[in-house]
């Protein structure tokens, strides 16, 4: 009697997974059709719909046909129809999206003032629109507008749309390339690229990019980061803390992944390959910063109202972010409801930095929902959200079941006493995935 190990139970449930394309595309369809009806007459409807019927015709394909190339075909309409006809129609037909123009309005402040960021005393007669939340490289999508490209080439939504699925497929190659035998989805190139257009099809990074928000960037990058660490060596961790280095220097979103990983890399590769990490992210985001926006650091006012102060809900602009979630529910009782709320929220980080120490997470799977549980907190507490933000813990929920990151042991060699070892027969799930070449 054979006692199967975690990893291939988690092949065999993986295998169930992709192998049922079409009750996930109609999943999906479900969710964008919702969207549709019940968003209103905002921008959201026009995602929607576009949604909706592109999800629905790959449904359709995915369950009529069961070849190969049919799988593809379903998984390109997907794509198709929940992102580049939708970002399409939304930047060369509608207005550009808040999230947009301040990328847009960042750029060009960089390029031409070294700096993303309103001085203070504009700020104060701006409005909300006026603050500009990011850290100076996601100014960097703003670039091509700044650069005086045309039309939709200049939009930063497309750029925002080919960065992150390019950082997807880099995510999925390393992994990929190191769990191929476990996940049984082919091998190099194919099984990224399938992974990576499966992962940007779907709602949690289709919607988001079609309306130009820039979380999907952070979110792949973050997963790339935790991609290279499933490595062993040192090149790994210093690739590992370049890239979060990277994210850390976008938003402060990320900043809760250095925290899980920098304990991580001490659990498994002790105090000193740590210490390394900590110090080539930090200088990394710096370098990025000081590079990127010299200026910003020589007005750090600015810097400090743009990035924290509005966020945290302390300047006289309101963010429109204000979904009714715990945080903001309190923020709306007053100031009394809006320091409860802060302080909730400091007491969350100081859970994760306490759950750290009593149980740090030993492998890149299981730091990824470490960050996705903090990050759940974060959102839900903050005085200044949306329900959009929980894509950043559905993602990493994501990665970790696409890839088997969570799992770090590898066939299992235990059997029952006295039992002999019984031939293994390919299990269904060990075919090729659908849909992967």
């Amino acid at each position: 009697m054979v006692i199967l190990t975690s990893t291939e139970q988690q092949r065999r449930r993986l295998g169930a997974l992709v192998r049922r394309p079409e009750a996930w595309y109609a999943g999906f369809a479900v969710y964008a059709a919702c969207v549709a009806a019940f968003s209103g007459p905002g921008l959201d409807r026009w995602w929607g719909i576009w949604a909706a019927g592109g999800y629905a015709i790959a449904a359709w394909i995915a369950a009529a046909f069961r070849t190969r190339v049919a799988q593809h075909v379903a998984l390109a309409v997907a794509v198709a129809g929940a992102l580049v006809a939708p970002l399409t129609w939304l930047a060369t037909q509608e207005p550009m999206t808040p999230d947009v123009t301040v990328v847009a309005r960042s750029g060009a402040l960089l390029l031409h003032h070294g700096t993303p960021y309103l001085p203070v005393a504009q700020l104060a007669h701006g409005g909300w629109l006026a603050y500009n939340p990011y850290l100076p490289v996601m100014a960097v999508f703003g670039l091509p507008k700044a650069l005086g490209l045309p039309g939709i080439l200049g939009d930063p939504r497309p750029w925002l749309a080919a960065v992150t699925f390019l950082l997807l497929y880099a995510t999925f190659r390393v992994t990929t390339r190191s769990r191929a035998t476990t996940m049984r989805a082919g091998k190099g190139r194919g099984a990224a690229v399938t992974l990576a257009a499966l992962a940007i099809a779907s709602p949690v990074m289709a919607f988001p990019l079609a309306m130009g928000i820039t979380d999907p960037p952070v979110i792949a990058l973050t997963c790339l980061a935790l991609a290279l660490l499933t490595r062993s060596g040192h090149r790994a961790i210093w690739q590992a803390a370049l890239v979060l280095g990277v994210v850390c220097a976008m938003k402060y979103t990320a900043w809760p992944a250095l925290a899980v990983l920098f304990v991580m890399v001490r659990a498994r590769d002790g105090a000193r390959a740590a210490i390394r990490f900590g110090a080539v992210t930090l200088g990394t985001a710096i370098a990025l910063v000081a590079a990127l926006a010299p200026a910003a650091l020589a007005n750090p006012d600015a810097l400090y109202q743009n990035t924290v102060a509005y966020p945290l809900g302390l300047t006289g602009a309101r963010s429109p972010a204000q979904s009714p979630l715990p945080g903001h529910l309190l923020a709306t009782l007053g100031p009394a409801g809006h320091s409860a709320a802060l302080a909730l929220l400091a007491l969350a980080g100081l859970a994760l930095a306490v759950s750290l120490v009593v149980a740090p997470p030993k492998n890149p799977g299981r730091a990824a929902i470490r960050i996705a549980l903090g990050l759940t907190a974060l959102f839900a507490l903050s005085p200044a959200t949306r329900f959009g933000y929980f894509c950043y813990p559905l993602a990493l929920y994501g990665w970790v079941a696409l890839t088997g990151a969570g799992r770090a042991t590898g066939p299992s060699t235990r059997f029952t006493a006295g039992a002999q070892p019984e031939p293994r027969h390919p299990a269904p799930s060990d075919r090729p995935l659908a849909g992967v070449s």
